[in-house]
């Protein structure tokens, strides 16, 4: 944690908040939420990639913690996908935007009430692509696309794909705004990887394998990096959605706590 000076427990205090990708884990980014409005700090800057971004999106559009979690635990995750025809992947992901739609309507990005990025990759070129205009609920889409599994998204005549391919952690977002405290929620921190059941199982393994290194280095400038404690969740069971918002409650709350000053003289 950075060593700026704190505003104290009885003072406002707003951070910028980065939300990692990781599939189902991402219900934790809800316990987080719930962290920061037990203790009144405002988010004045959102970033997401992949699930993190579904969660930046509502919250950046007004949802607060209770509304998202019962999104999360009404969400048939299961029926987000559909076939498709495409030489580029076997499902799309049309129907998880169709989610984001009737959640908050055909809003675009710069109309959220809280600045909000959303990060994926172009698959074309192989660049990290910062989304800040445009369509929310088709960012979440490409920020969300698995290569190979889903058909990429395209954007202004660009093919985007899931944007833990760049940057998982999405803090390089949230330095442009220049106004700190910046934190960092990562949820595959403590990830174990166990041997694949499925398809599916497999290409997450192989996606979030190589996070780790990159996901240190990209992070170092932030003021507080919470690495959730996650280890022992499964990153494809819906059943664990209810453990995890309270996982993420609990492992945050002391460090939203240290951050704010509570306990320092």
């Amino acid at each position: 944690m950075s060593r700026r000076r704190r505003p104290g427990p009885d003072k406002a205090m707003s951070i910028g908040l980065a939300l990692g990708g990781g599939a189902v884990l991402g219900a934790a980014h809800v316990g987080v939420l719930r962290a920061l409005d037990e203790l009144a700090i405002e988010v004045h800057a959102l970033s997401g990639t992949s699930i993190g971004s579904f969660i930046a999106s509502l919250h950046a559009f007004g949802m607060g913690w209770r509304e998202i979690e019962r999104v999360a635990l009404d969400l048939d995750w299961f029926d987000l996908t559909g076939l498709t025809l495409s030489q580029f992947g076997l499902l799309s992901n049309k129907k998880f935007g169709r989610v984001v739609r009737q959640l908050l309507g055909k809003r675009k990005i710069e109309e959220a009430s809280v600045p909000l990025a959303i990060v994926a990759t172009d698959i074309g070129n192989g660049e990290k692509v910062v989304l800040k205009q445009g369509d929310v609920a088709e960012a979440v889409m490409a920020s969300s696309c698995i290569p190979a599994v889903f058909k990429p998204v395209e954007i202004d005549g660009r093919l985007l794909v899931d944007g833990v391919l760049m940057e998982n952690v999405p803090l390089s977002p949230l330095l442009e705004h220049g106004r700190h405290p910046f934190v960092c929620v990562d949820l595959m921190s403590s990830h174990i990887f166990r041997k694949p059941d499925n398809i599916v199982d497999l290409l997450l393994n192989a996606f979030y394998s190589t996070l780790k290194a990159s996901t240190t280095l990209q992070t170092e400038e932030a003021d507080l990096k919470i690495e959730l404690d996650l280890g022992t969740f499964s990153l494809v069971d819906t059943r664990q959605v209810p453990e995890l918002v309270e996982a993420g409650y609990r492992d945050s709350l002391p460090l939203f706590k240290q951050l704010k000053g509570y306990g320092k003289s």
